[in-house]
């Protein structure tokens, strides 16, 4: 699984719990995909192939190219 190469998010591991909460066995193991997004970034005057997540983006921590 990727990881954002600017603010290092990435997946998450835990459990799901169902909706009633009442069973011990309605519980099961997830994994929670960050939204990470590969682009062409501007670094130092060039261009750079990057895993970047949308927050990232939005935020305009990078600069596309």
């Amino acid at each position: 699984m990727a990881k954002c190469d600017i603010c290092d998010k990435g997946a998450l591991f835990g459990r799901q719990i169902s909706i009633t909460r009442s069973q011990v066995s309605g519980r099961a193991n997830r994994m929670w995909k960050s939204n990470v997004r590969t682009v062409k970034v501007k670094v130092n005057g060039g261009t750079k192939t990057m895993h970047v997540c949308a927050a990232c983006l939005r935020s305009g921590k990078v600069e596309r190219a």
